[in-house]
């Protein structure tokens, strides 16, 4: 599965945000994530990929989330 859309099951899971409406220029305010719900979305990427997924900075966007997951692999 593409690390988006890993990202866009998580989301409608735990968020119940429509996955059409996420693609990768999505940023997290327009899909009104705020901190907490990022802490809950990283721990639960950590937990589905396997990874540590550290404490990146500026991440607004989700293509910033799947491009430092890609990073990791």
């Amino acid at each position: 599965m593409a690390t988006i859309d890993t990202i866009r099951q998580i989301l409608e899971e735990n968020l119940s945000i429509p996955p059409e409406s996420v693609d990768e220029d999505s940023t997290l305010d327009s899909l009104e994530i705020d901190s907490l719900d990022l802490v809950e979305l990283v721990c639960d990427l950590e937990d589905e990929l396997g990874i540590d997924f550290g404490e990146p900075e500026g991440l607004e966007t989700v293509g910033d989330i799947v491009e430092h997951i890609d990073s990791l692999r």
